[in-house]
C-alpha cells in the first residue's frame, strides 16, 4: 500500500510539474506509460525519453513556424485497460493532446486504439507494445497505429536463435497472463519447435500473487534445461524466478524484453549467473550517440527508452511534414518522415530535420534506434542479446 500510495503521489507530481512547464504549450502530445504497475521501474526513463525530444523540438524553434509542444503524462497501470482507457479519454477531451507516445503494455494499448484513439481520430505511437495481435494486418487500425519496437514474431525468433546457439534444446515456458505473454509466448513456441527445439510446458501465471510454488513445481516437473519467463520484473516474473531458485528447479533462465531491468540485478544477482535474454535496442554505435544526448540526465540504457524518443520524435516530424499538428493531416506523414527516401537525422538532429521540412525537403528519422518502418504499426528493430555473469548484465551481441 505504501508503495502504491508513492507511486500514485510521484505521477500527480509529474503530471503538475509537466502542465506547470508547458503551460501555454501550443501543442500536446499525451505520454501514456505505466507510471504504476508491473514494469514501473521502466517506465520513467521512458518518458523522459519522449520528452527529451520535445525539449530538442521546443528548444530549435522550428516546427510549425516556432510553436512549442508539452508533454502530459498519464498513467495507463500497463494491465488496467479501464483504467487506461480513462486516463487516454482525459488526456483528448481535457488535454487536447494532438497526438499519444504510448502506450506501453500490448493490452492496454489496444483498449486505448480500440475505444479512444480510432473513435478520436487520434494517432497513437508506442514505444513498447510488442504484441503481434497489434500488426497493422491484425488490426483495423485506420492508418493510426505505430510503434517504434518490433513485434514478439520476430523476438520469438530471436529467443530462439539465442537459445539454440548456447545448445540449449529443452525448455520450459511460463508467461504472464495477458496479451503480451501470451502472444511472445506462442510466437516463441512456434519458431523454437520448427526449429527443432522442444517445449516440455507453456504456461500461464497470474501476476499479484505472494506465492508461486505451485506454478515452479508445475514448470520442474515438465523439466527443460532453461526457464523462460516471459513476465515483468516487477512483477509475477520476479516471484516465479524466486520461488524457482529457493527450491531449486531450475538455476539459470531467458528473460524476454518485460524482465530486462536493472531491477533483475538488483532483485537477483549472481543468483542468475549463466542466464539469456534479449530486447529491442538499437547499436552500439546508436546507444552510445543516445547516451552522449542524454548525458546522464536519466538511464539511457534503461530498455524502450530510446525507442520513446524516437516515437516522440515521429510524431513531430510528421507534423511538421504535414504542416499542421491535426492528427487526420499528420498520420499520413509518418510512414514517410520514418524512411527512405530523404536526409538521414541521426539522434540529437531534430532542428535539422524540422529546416529540412519546412524549406520542403524530405527527412529519414534513424534517430536513437536506427527507425525502419516497415509497415503500419510494425517497425524491424534490433535487438540486444544479453548475459548474466558476476552479478552483472553483459551485452553478448545484438541480432
Amino acid at each position: 500500500m505504501k508503495k502504491l500510495l508513492m507511486a500514485t503521489a510521484a505521477t500527480a507530481l509529474m503530471s503538475t510539474a509537466a502542465f506547470a512547464g508547458g503551460h501555454g504549450a501550443d501543442i500536446k502530445i499525451g505520454i501514456i506509460l505505466g507510471f504504476t504497475g508491473p514494469i514501473e521501474s521502466l517506465t520513467p526513463s521512458m518518458g523522459d525519453g519522449a520528452e527529451l525530444a520535445i525539449s530538442e523540438v521546443n528548444d530549435s524553434g522550428l516546427l510549425l513556424g516556432g510553436k512549442t509542444v508539452e508533454g502530459v503524462r498519464a498513467d495507463s497501470t500497463c494491465v488496467d485497460a479501464a483504467a487506461a482507457t480513462a486516463a487516454a479519454e482525459r488526456l483528448i477531451t481535457s488535454d487536447g493532446v494532438k497526438g499519444i507516445m504510448g502506450a506501453d503494455c500490448s493490452g492496454v494499448t489496444g483498449a486505448i486504439l480500440t475505444n479512444v484513439a480510432l473513435p478520436n481520430g487520434v494517432v497513437m505511437i508506442s514505444p513498447s507494445a510488442t504484441s503481434p495481435g497489434l500488426s497493422h494486418n491484425n488490426n483495423e487500425d485506420n492508418g493510426l497505429f505505430f510503434r517504434t519496437a518490433p513485434s514478439d514474431a520476430r523476438q520469438g525468433v530471436v529467443m530462439t536463435e539465442v537459445l539454440m546457439d548456447q545448445g540449449i534444446m529443452e525448455v520450459a515456458v511460463t508467461y504472464t497472463n495477458n496479451d503480451y505473454g501470451k502472444g511472445l509466448a506462442d510466437s516463441f513456441q512456434a519458431a523454437f519447435e520448427a526449429a527443432g527445439g522442444t517445449v516440455t510446458i507453456n504456461a500461464a501465471h497470474e501476476d499479484g500473487k505472494a506465492d508461486y510454488s505451485a506454478e515452479v513445481g508445475a514448470l520442474a516437473a515438465a523439466g527443460g534445461d532453461r526457464l523462460v519467463v516471459a513476465g515483468y520484473v516487477d512483477q509475477g516474473g520476479s516471484g516465479i524466478v524466486r520461488a524457482a531458485l529457493d527450491t531449486g528447479a531450475f538455476d539459470t533462465f531467458h528473460f524476454p524484453d518485460g524482465m530486462i531491468s536493472a531491477t533483475l540485478i538488483e532483485n537477483f544477482g549472481s543468483e542468475i549467473d549463466g542466464s539469456s535474454g534479449q530486447h529491442p535496442s538499437p547499436s552500439d554505435e546508436l546507444a552510445a550517440a543516445y547516451t552522449a544526448l542524454v548525458d546522464g540526465a536519466f538511464d539511457a540504457t534503461s530498455p524502450f527508452t530510446p525507442e520513446a524518443y524516437d516515437a516522440a520524435a515521429l510524431i513531430m516530424l510528421a507534423m511538421q511534414a504535414a504542416g499542421s499538428e491535426e492528427p487526420g493531416d499528420y498520420k499520413d506523414h509518418v510512414m514517410a518522415v520514418a524512411n527512405a527516401p530523404g536526409e538521414q537525422i541521426q539522434v540529437g538532429e531534430l532542428a535539422k530535420a524540422l529546416q529540412i521540412l519546412a524549406d520542403g525537403g524530405e527527412v529519414d528519422l534513424v534517430g536513437a534506434t536506427n527507425v525502419e518502418l516497415v509497415g503500419p504499426g510494425e517497425a524491424a528493430g534490433n535487438y540486444r542479446e544479453v548475459g548474466f555473469d558476476g552479478g552483472a548484465e553483459v551485452t553478448v551481441q545484438f541480432r
